[in-house]
């Protein structure tokens, strides 16, 4: 069980936090809750008691002979402040140690993730990003805002993401250490592909896969948290979008292939960075689809059900990249006669010509909709790199890490 504290600042997205102690605590965390006094303005002490199971208090005299404003901070393994509002991060910036959330994170020596919320003039402002700089140069981990609603009718950079997403990105740098969610891929363009593709049969039916789309989103989801601009084509996912990410919908092959090359640039326009093809694109589908429903025991019951190839976007995708581009492929891969998970991985690496294959032995079954993976990332230039065992966000962390040092 993983000591965290969870720091609470006086901004309206208050409630929210409420909701990512419940995820935490769920997640099997002892979780201790430190409020600014302006937090307890919009959720009361009662509340955080009630989920957390400790005492809540928000001055550096209560309990004095427990000596909390100390002993909270060392023994905590992670730190995370949501929200974290323009004054509480320039409290922290400046050491300040005025209420027991701040002199907690002077001792704190785990992981820290300020996860910021406020409206859009105040994270623009110079001071505030000065303040987030200089956070980020002593190791804390500051997460981008997400873009969307703020208090009364505005909408910008500035709220808070969803607590499923931070308990996500809280998980990553508890067992990953802060480095996993620095904001090295600021600038960057991204474009991700997940989920499984849908070839129809009849306009009921269609051939399909068991890809959940966690991956994909993971990998979205933690490069964002780096900084990232993040594009999602996502075929058939049914999750919420991750905070940060713009979400593209596609149903088919065919439509994955034209949305993917699009938002890669491969026929002009913007460029990115990284293209990473996680989603399980089918490679056949039906040569015919049927108007209407097939019944058995009709005229319209097929005796067999003639198939056709899908392009392979993956190798288009190479093959049509522009200079510097990243291309990074998934392949899950089961063993037979022919060679084992390896073997076939590395012969697709060589067919398809991609700069990185992210490797998932799916032998029975045991990754597909499940929330934890391992890996093995395999190299153009013969490299291996293995993934151990974890969440699919610690994955898509340990993934990005073997991205980075490529880019150009």
């Amino acid at each position: 069980m993983s000591r965290i504290v969870l720091g609470v600042a006086g901004g309206v997205a208050a409630y929210k936090a409420a909701l990512l102690l419940r995820a935490l605590t769920e997640a099997g965390h002892d979780v201790r809750v430190v409020p600014t006094p302006g937090a307890l303005n919009f959720v009361g002490a009662a509340t955080f008691e009630a989920l957390s199971g400790h005492p809540v208090t928000t001055d550096v005299w209560s309990d004095v002979p427990e000596v909390a404003h100390v002993r909270i901070g060392q023994t905590a393994d992670l730190v995370v402040v949501a929200p974290a509002t323009a004054d509480l991060l320039a409290r922290a910036a400046a050491g300040r140690a005025d209420d027991l959330l701040t002199a907690t994170l002077l001792t704190a020596h785990c992981p820290v993730v300020f996860v910021p919320a406020m409206h859009t003039e105040m994270w623009l402002h110079p001071a505030t990003q000065d303040n987030v700089a200089t956070l980020r140069r002593r190791g804390s981990i500051v997460l981008p805002p997400a873009v969307g609603r703020l208090t009364g009718p505005d909408s910008g950079p500035g709220r808070l993401p969803e607590p499923h997403d931070v308990a996500a990105l809280a998980q990553v740098a508890l067992t990953a250490g802060a480095g996993a969610l620095r904001a090295d891929l600021t600038g960057r363009r991204v474009v991700v592909s997940a989920g499984g593709t849908r070839e129809p049969l009849d306009p009921v039916r269609y051939l399909g896969n068991r890809s959940s789309g966690r991956q994909g989103w993971a990998l979205a989801r933690v490069a964002a948290g780096r900084g990232a601009e993040v594009t999602l084509v996502a075929a058939n996912v049914d999750l919420p979008a991750p905070f940060g990410v713009r979400v593209v919908p596609v149903g088919t092959a065919e439509e994955l292939r034209a949305a993917v090359l699009a938002e890669a640039g491969s026929g002009g326009g913007v460029t990115a960075d990284v293209v990473v093809m996680t989603a399980a694109v089918a490679d056949f589908r039906p040569a015919t689809v049927a108007a209407t429903k097939l019944k058995k025991d009709s005229a319209s019951e097929p005796a067999a059900v003639p198939l056709v190839r899908n392009p392979d976007v993956l190798a288009e995708l190479v093959t049509k990249r522009a200079p510097g581009q990243l291309v990074v492929g998934f392949a899950a891969e089961t063993g037979d006669e022919a060679g084992d998970v390896l073997a076939h991985a590395r012969a697709k690496l060589a067919r398809k010509g991609c700069d990185l294959l992210v490797v998932n032995d799916v032998s029975g079954g045991g990754v597909f909709g499940r929330p934890d993976n391992a890996a093995v990332v395999l190299a153009a230039d013969g490299s291996a790199t293995e993934i151990p065992h974890g969440t699919k966000d610690a994955v898509a962390a340990a993934v990005w890490q073997t991205v980075l040092p490529r880019l150009p």
